[in-house]
């Protein structure tokens, strides 16, 4: 039987495949040892790609990790169909013909969704109403209430069109939900559309071609730790903060850290400013930001990185 590794510290980017939920391929990494572990970014059953895995210490990063970055995704659509999940996983609800629609069409709807949007969040999805997810209440019979968020695009483009399918690819903020720019997409045209296939090929700072195959980590439970990335470079735009060792003591036992111009010659002093500490021996310590604290600049612990 394979030894199991120790708890690793740090980000696993994972290429999900299509069918598990990303609750499963987490609870699969879970069993090579890591107890402590979570994931920055869902993604439904039927989509696969970029899944950031965060185990240990990197668990306290996540919403960092969501916040600071865009996603690329990579979809297709089929017109003249709709579903109750909004995608190929749920039950027609609807069909229409599609026939009046021309791929000059679709590229306009497409780059129609570049810029800053309100997008109605799927009736089957882990958004919550009063506590509960809808996609609980959904399979309930319940009526769940029409949500809303502001999201946004920076890119979309058709990458090819043959009707009645399109594929596309989009550059988005975190928490798009690509089934809603499908569904979207079909009322517009009058024919409804589904979302049949869906890629993540980059989910901030990570692309596809850095992701591990989930089976090849399960496979290799050895080699785990080689395919661990250290925190340091989860938040490359970060800068890094280096304190001393009596500094790191008293940063655990909650005290802040005076602003040195020296420490930080490249960033002159602003409130809000974040950094990684690093310990003397460059272990992650904690994420931190300037203050103003009587009268005085300083570092305060956003999150402590040791564990509690």
């Amino acid at each position: 039987m394979a030894v199991l590794p120790a708890q690793q510290h740090g980000l696993l980017v994972l290429n999900k495949p299509q069918g598990p939920t990303s609750a499963q391929c987490i609870a699969r990494v879970k069993r090579l040892g890591q107890k402590k572990i979570g994931h920055a970014g869902t993604l439904d059953p039927m989509a696969r790609g970029v899944l950031l895995v965060l185990l240990g210490h990197a668990t306290k990063i996540s919403g960092h990790l969501m916040a600071d970055g865009e996603k690329v995704y990579l979809g297709t659509l089929r017109l003249g169909t709709t579903t109750d999940t909004w995608d190929a996983e749920g039950s027609v609800t609807a069909t229409a013909p599609y026939d009046h629609v021309t791929p000059d069409d679709i590229r306009r709807e497409v780059e129609n969704w570049l810029g800053s949007t309100e997008q109605e969040v799927p009736p089957y999805s882990a958004a919550k109403h009063q506590g509960q997810p809808l996609y609980k209440l959904s399979r309930a019979g319940r009526e769940t209430p029409v949500k809303t968020k502001t999201v946004e695009i920076s890119r979309a483009q058709v990458v090819s069109c043959d009707l009645p399918f399109a594929t596309f690819r989009v550059t988005c903020s975190s928490g798009t939900y690509i089934r809603s720019l499908a569904h979207s997409l079909g009322m517009r045209l009058g024919c409804g559309a589904m979302l049949t296939e869906l890629t993540r090929e980059y989910s901030h700072p990570f692309g596809i071609d850095e992701a591990h195959e989930l089976d090849a980590v399960l496979a290799e439970p050895e080699r785990l730790p080689e395919r661990v990335i250290p925190v340091t470079r989860a938040l490359p735009h970060w800068p890094k903060l280096r304190i001393s060792a009596a500094q790191e003591a008293g940063v655990r036992n909650g005290m802040i850290v005076p602003y040195l111009p020296e420490a930080m010659a490249e960033l002159p002093f602003a409130e809000g400013l974040k950094a990684i500490m690093l310990a003397p021996d460059d272990t992650p310590v904690a994420l931190a930001e300037t203050r103003i604290v009587n009268a005085q600049p300083v570092w305060t612990v956003l999150r402590g990185l040791w564990s509690q």
